[in-house]
């Protein structure tokens, strides 16, 4: 037995290099994800989704499916379980999308209409392929555009900030910029697909499920299905990629439903194209962007309205105007955000939400000034630092933009570049390099865990924590050792599972910081506890925190992440195609936990910018209401070979309020990649695109003549 957490000095883990401390497991295939768990008598449901985008369902002929072999029931709103879709959750009153079959209604195409359940996955998909359902078919309207007459203000007092008078300030500016920009509709396109399996053991409802909160999914259910939250668990322990897409989706309500009419495990596991219809997305977004400035470049007025869309069923709103919030100041400071509801799917969070499509018409406006302004695109962005929140006036808790400009131009080779466009060539290829600025918001939300000193010398912590790709396991098992002075060897790491008590989803790059918070405050107390002395019994000796008070207490502070993007492209004049040659991204994001699943993190978050600066769009067929190849077929993602050498670096940046010195970097590494990109592609050609992506037929269309522009 041991009395001590260490008995000599232990170098600390924290800021140092550890490979993932399940990474043997996970490239062994032992890990085992949510819909390969195998479970005695295991049935298997298989989703039916509407095919129409409007209207209602008159009949589900069901009869006939369920003769078919292996065929176990074939639920749908006419016999579905009933469930509770007017509670209150984390995000608020439940999307309907989640709520099954408690209605005839079919808001948009790909709305779930039926569940089938068999023996067999097989058997469950041959019948539900051949499930007849009949619908009485309404006209629909997808068509997304800044003209759209249903275009409102939310009624969220948030989604608009003003001040000072923004025409007046314009009408006075030396230099204005005044232009539109467009993203269009992404998708998480994760590599592991939703998958959950329910089943009732002793009395408690328990879900093996792929999500990004463990205790946030098992309280949705509970209420939706008025349980006692004591009564439910989720586990869900390897997840292969989120990215703001696993919370509650139909897959696991559907689940609950089976198992709750068959009293047997069922698994629901989701289809890449039902992926594509029911479990969120990107928006797609119009954003006018006013930018007035004196003759010296500092910046006088500052407008940024962004539209985006929603379903009529659920809001989401893609807050794309709030990326300035905190970046830019002038006198007259407007932001808004507005949306319209069409019979389509709800969207919601994808990573860096707002923020990544806003930092893309912000930041390329910035380079347009830059040019007008006769400015070095880094040199207009220092002479616009803001000494406070430009809306909030709140101070900031650290602000090292410049810095990370000043690194990255001292490494990317930026004092070398001539600023005008069109004259680099090689062969039929035009190069060019752009920069743009990073941000993203670096909070903390109060969260649980329990630290337990073993009997054999090692410890274990339990906190409902999620890895979803990131190595939050392998970070918090350091930040443990470092908080109890003992080797990371010593340190046995349990999350996501529901029964650990409350703790932060993994999202909003809120995750890691959150939960070090609750590991390091219980580590504290189980020192002070072994301090006392005395042998360590068989089943241990556990501290428990909750740091609700501590973080309810924290001064309001601008709490932010940031980060300097750098690329070089090469456009090919003959066909189009553009390719990014290199990237650099320099970020202050906090106290760097692990460089190595840091340098991991933040690089792919670069390499998606670089995918939706060039690559990423999913079409709407407005015909039929649904998509235009909902599959990673034809939606294209950025492969191995789009993808360039991507160094990443960092300055110091600790945050002094935080106890491990943690922000967040989750998310700061999509933000501004593409309009780095689409910087670069305006020095190549001389031509500003200002609707991603950039296709070859777009470059084709715009020419390469200097000082044009593309608005197709």
């Amino acid at each position: 037995m041991t009395t001590t957490t260490g008995t000599a000095a232990v170098t600390p883990s924290v800021g140092t290099a550890h490979t993932r401390v399940e990474g043997r497991e996970k490239v062994t295939g032992a890990a085992r994800y949510a819909g390969e768990i195998p479970f005695a008598d295991l049935a298997h449901g298989w989703l039916v989704v509407s095919t129409i985008a409007r209207g209602r369902i008159r009949a589900v002929e069901s009869a006939p499916v369920e003769a078919m072999p292996g065929v176990l029931t074939v639920l749908h709103h006419g016999n579905a379980p009933q469930v509770d879709g007017e509670y209150v959750g984390l995000l608020g009153k439940p999307d309907p999308t989640v709520t099954l079959f408690q209605t005839d209604r079919v808001p948009f195409a790909g709305w779930p209409v039926a569940l089938v359940v068999a023996e067999t996955p097989e058997q469950a998909r041959e019948a539900a392929e051949a499930l007849v359902v009949r619908y009485d078919e309404e006209p629909h309207d997808v068509a997304f555009s800044a003209a759209h007459p249903g275009a409102r203000k939310p009624e969220d007092p948030s989604a608009e900030t003003e001040k000072g008078d923004l025409a007046a300030e314009l009408a006075a500016a030396a230099t204005v910029v005044d232009a539109e920009y467009t993203t269009p509709e992404e998708h998480h396109a994760m590599m592991e697909p939703h998958a959950a399996t329910a089943r009732w053991d002793g009395g408690r409802l328990e879900v093996v499920d792929s999500n990004q909160g463990s205790m946030w999914v098992a309280d949705e259910l509970a209420k939706m299905f008025s349980l006692d939250l004591g009564s439910v668990r989720v586990l869900s322990e390897h997840v292969g990629g989120g990215f703001g897409s696993k919370g509650l989706r139909p897959h696991q309500v559907a689940a609950v439903m089976a198992t709750t009419v068959l009293h047997r495990p069922v698994r629901v596991v989701l289809t890449r194209r039902q992926m594509f219809s029911i479990t969120g997305y990107r928006s797609p977004t119009v954003q006018r962007v006013r930018l007035g400035a004196d003759a010296e470049g500092r910046l006088s007025a500052f407008g940024h309205e962004a539209l985006s869309l929603t379903s009529t069923v659920h809001q989401f709103i893609e807050r794309s105007a709030d990326y300035g919030r905190a970046m830019y100041d002038a006198d007259a400071h407007h932001t808004v955000n507005r949306v319209v509801a069409l019979d389509v799917p709800t969207p919601t969070f994808v990573r860096a939400p707002g923020e990544a499509p806003g930092s893309f018409a912000l930041e390329s406006a910035l380079d347009e000034l830059a040019e007008k302004c006769g400015l070095d695109p880094i040199a207009l962005r220092a002479r616009n630092e803001p000494e406070a929140g430009p809306v909030s006036g709140l101070p900031y808790s650290t602000r090292r933009v410049i810095d990370c400009f000043e690194e990255g131009a001292r490494r990317f080779g930026w004092a070398d570049r001539d600023p005008r466009p069109g004259l680099r060539r090689e062969g039929r290829w035009l190069l060019g390099t752009g920069t743009a600025a990073a941000t993203f918001p670096s909070n903390a939300m109060p969260s649980t865990a329990a630290v337990t000193a073993e009997a054999d010398g090692t410890f274990t912590v339990r906190i409902t924590a999620a890895d979803i790709g990131t190595g939050a396991r392998t970070a918090l098992t350091q930040i443990a050792a470092d908080a109890l002075e003992v080797e990371p060897s010593r340190i046995h790491m349990r999350i996501a599972d529901s029964d650990f008590g409350q703790a932060m989803i993994a999202g909003g790059s809120m995750g890691t910081r959150s939960w070090a918070w609750a590991v390091t405050s219980a580590a504290k107390e189980l020192r002070e506890q072994l301090a006392l002395g005395g042998a360590i019994p068989e089943q241990g000796i556990t501290a428990r925190s909750n740091t609700a008070e501590a973080i309810g207490a924290l001064a309001q502070k601008e709490r932010h992440s940031f980060g300097a993007q750098f690329a070089e492209v090469a456009v090919d004049t003959a066909t189009g195609e553009v390719r990014v040659r290199r990237m650099l991204g320099i970020f202050a994001a906090g106290r760097i936990v692990n460089p190595l699943t840091a340098r991991s993190q933040l690089r792919g978050g670069m390499v998606w910018g670089l995918s939706m600066a060039l690559h990423e769009e999913a079409i709407r067929d407005r015909a039929f209401g649904s998509h235009v190849g909902p599959d990673l077929a034809g939606y294209h993602v950025a492969a191995h070979a789009d993808v360039p050498p991507i160094e990443v670096g960092w300055v110091d940046d600790p945050d002094p309020d935080d106890p491990v010195g943690i922000k967040g970097i989750g998310e700061v590494g999509i933000v501004g990649a593409a309009a780095a990109i689409a910087n670069a592609v305006w020095h190549a050609t001389g031509v500003r695109h200002r609707h991603l992506p950039i296709r070859p037929d777009r470059v084709l269309l715009a020419g390469t003549a200097p000082g044009g522009d593309v608005d197709a």
